[in-house]
């Protein structure tokens, strides 16, 4: 019987590569690979990584032009999308890409353990995560880039700008912490009535399943039993490592401590979000300071960038065409 859900991957692999999208995958070290949608420039003819691209040796008109383009493209300011815990990449940035493709270089990886991500190292940290995002994007050649992340996603993001600070020149993060403190996720779960992380993150029945959607969406919105069978077979593989991930994220409360960023930050969360609501990102804001902005999107739940998905993309345009307007280069700098 057809999987619903794992039928449409190769249609969105399809539209992503119709987009300018390629999927690459990199073996940052023995036994760590990522997978990675990026620019097409970055792939040769027979499907090979191309970094440093040499100097064709015909100077033919065809290949100046095929040259100049290429350089055009990668003059573009780089954009990279991390994804949050329910799946990988491009199943969780499926309705924002296709706008965002025509004025940015996007580079959307799969984190360990999702899509085709694998490491052999025992580490489960968000500073792995983040480490491995940072090696895959120099091996791109990618030196500076605007991060978006969501949820987990976001937590990544936020290791990765306070560890390369000279890479990463802004951020957007939906519905996430910088910190999993032990004092934030018993306050959410007991909200949630979930005795833990792992019961609502990593539902092993059609009930949790259903639990979780509840909790991570403003509009209750009816599905048959056979989409939620379907993606409880392909959305959460790898339990046994993810559980270990979420077991990575948490912190002590009495060592957690705010980071000061160098980077300005944007706040764009679902004013209706259970699970990190909005009073938590409003303290969040203070915490980080001047060089942070919230932006509240109403009717929208944890699962915003989905779930309204016209309103967050008209804010994530703003926001980056801000940080790469002269005005925002400017407050940068300074």
């Amino acid at each position: 019987m057809v999987n619903f859900i794992e039928a449409q991957k190769p249609l969105l692999s399809r539209l992503m590569k119709m987009a300018g999208l390629r999927p690459i995958e990199l073996e940052l070290e023995p036994g760590t690979t990522m997978h990675v949608w990026a620019p097409k420039h970055h792939v040769g003819n027979k499907g090979g990584i191309t970094v440093s691209p040499t100097e064709p040796a015909a100077e033919d008109i065809r290949r100046k032009k095929k040259k100049k383009k290429k350089k055009s493209l990668e003059s573009r300011p780089n954009v990279v999308l991390i994804h949050g815990f329910a799946a990988e990449g491009n199943v969780t940035w499926q309705f924002n890409f296709g706008v965002l493709v025509s004025r940015y270089n996007l580079y959307i990886p799969d984190l360990m353990f999702f899509g085709k991500s694998s490491t052999a190292s025992p580490d489960r940290s968000p500073d792995f995560q983040a480490r491995c995002v940072a090696a895959a994007l120099a091996r791109l050649g990618v030196s500076r880039c605007d991060v978006v992340g969501f949820s987990y996603g976001g937590m990544v993001a936020f290791k990765l700008a306070e560890a390369r600070p000279e890479l990463v020149r802004s951020l957007c993060v939906s519905g996430s912490v910088v910190a999993m403190t032990e004092a934030v996720n018993r306050e959410a779960m007991d909200r949630l009535g979930a005795g833990s992380s792992a019961e609502l993150l990593m539902p092993e029945t059609l009930k949790g399943l259903k639990a979780l959607l509840s909790v991570s969406m403003y509009r209750k919105m009816w599905f048959p039993d056979r989409f939620y069978k379907d993606y409880l077979k392909v959305m959460f593989t790898n339990r046994k490592e993810r559980m270990e991930l979420l077991q990575g994220l948490l912190t002590s409360t009495i060592d957690a401590t705010i980071p000061v960023f160098q980077q300005k930050i944007m706040l764009l969360w679902g004013e209706e979000d259970k699970i990190f609501d909005i009073e938590l990102a409003k303290k969040m804001k203070e915490q980080l300071g001047d060089r942070c902005f919230l932006h509240g999107i109403r009717k929208a739940g944890h699962l915003l960038h989905v779930e309204r998905p016209c309103a967050y993309n008209r804010q994530l345009q703003r926001w980056l065409a801000y940080v790469n307007s002269a005005e925002g280069a400017d407050h940068q700098a300074s």
